[in-house]
């Protein structure tokens, strides 16, 4: 039987990815160690880094000492092999991030919007901007990821429904694609705190948790078997609509304060239970992290409405409390929360807060986007 030509091509190009993932998750590595980790000889170890080198994807990064021999050769993957976008749109700011091929953040840059009506223009200027600061070429991103308020549709990518977001629907993508290329992904800020969350923070090692964002808005990310769940239309998650008793069901859907679920624990509310129960604070982060027992186990029972629906329906291992008043309530908080929810559903969660330090959104769209970039370079170096 005469074997098939592509075979040792694609040997190749699987052994360079295996290496390359390797090099970012260990390297520094020597020949000899990059040999022993992915079962390859000394010579075709040789002869893969040689080729990664001449592509420009890897390079000598020092020396390691050894016996009485000469050093080692340590080799790594060349950070500016390609970089990435990450960014956060929000109606008052634009925030963009670019990170190398290693996941190293070379700046961040926050701007407001000159032009908010014009997503696209909005969004290529400040890519602009965030790439002069850094000093890389457009044309050196390899991967866009943006991260929106809103539900972003998993069939086409593009955003199907924001509030305040009116400019940002269907036919931006496109345009988005037309302007800096085809590598643009649109996607829902939350579930992109839940890729933050497992990559960096409270959900490390989890494949099924869930992010509930408390805070202006309140939104769900849903990780189930180490993949996100976004629903058929791209609505799951929208936990602001949960009806709860008492609270009168919407009566406009395009109106998302009237969520019985939003009704419940938004800012408007807390504020209010605030002044019931005489805690002072300039803001609702201020009265959480500030008000006495009381107030929070209330604010920790309203919460935990949202918690057990949840817990009922998909069993997570894991809830972590994110958003503004997540962060503010801190430990303190996801304690009483996770007592209230085991009082009321027989499914009983961990229940802490959120790990992930800086901007949470920003986060989860590098993570998004160097897999998405690693695959691109990955997956072709023969």
């Amino acid at each position: 039987m005469s074997r098939s030509p592509g075979i040792p091509r694609l040997l190749r190009r699987l052994n360079d990815r295996s290496a390359l993932e390797l090099l970012l998750a260990d390297g520094p590595l020597t020949r000899a160690e990059l040999g022993e980790r992915t079962g390859l000889s000394k010579v075709t170890a040789g002869q893969l880094l040689a080729r990664l080198e001449e592509r420009g994807l890897v390079e000598v990064a020092g020396e390691r000492a050894g016996g009485r021999g000469p050093h080692a050769a340590l080799y790594a993957v060349v950070p500016s092999s390609a970089y990435v976008a990450g960014l956060e749109v929000l109606p008052e700011s634009l925030t963009v991030g670019v990170a190398d091929i290693t996941g190293k953040i070379v700046v961040e840059v926050t701007v407001n919007p000159s032009d908010g009506r014009d997503p696209v223009k909005a969004v290529h200027s400040a890519v602009q901007r965030a790439c002069a600061t850094a000093s890389v070429e457009l044309s050196q991103l390899r991967s866009f990821v943006i991260g929106t308020r809103g539900v972003v549709d998993p069939r086409s990518g593009d955003v199907r429904w924001s509030y305040d977001l009116p400019d940002w629907h269907v036919g931006v993508l496109a345009s988005l694609r037309e302007t800096l290329g085809a590598s643009v992904t649109i996607e829902n800020d939350v579930n992109l705190v839940a890729l933050a969350e497992s990559r960096y923070g409270a959900a490390v090692g989890r494949d099924d948790f869930v992010v509930i964002w408390a805070g202006v808005g309140q939104g769900l990310g849903v990780m189930l078997g180490g993949r996100l769940h976004r629903g058929i239309t791209g609505g799951a998650g929208e936990i602001g609509w949960l009806p709860v008793p008492g609270e009168p069901l919407p009566a406009d859907v395009s109106q998302p304060q009237s969520g019985s679920f939003q009704r419940l624990v938004g800012h408007d509310a807390l504020r209010g239970l605030a002044g019931e129960h005489g805690v002072i604070g300039y803001t609702v982060p201020d009265l959480v992290r500030n008000g006495d027992e009381h107030y929070l186990d209330e604010v920790a029972g309203r919460l935990a409405v949202g918690a057990a629906a949840v817990a009922v329906v998909l069993d997570p291992e894991l809830i972590v409390l994110s958003g503004d008043v997540g962060r503010a309530g801190g430990e303190r908080l996801a304690a009483k929360v996770q007592e209230a929810v085991a009082r009321v559903c027989p499914s009983q969660p961990t229940v802490l807060t959120t790990k992930v330090t800086g901007n949470a959104v920003l986060r989860g769209a590098m993570v998004a986007a160097l897999e998405q970039a690693r695959e691109q370079v990955f997956s072709d170096t023969v």
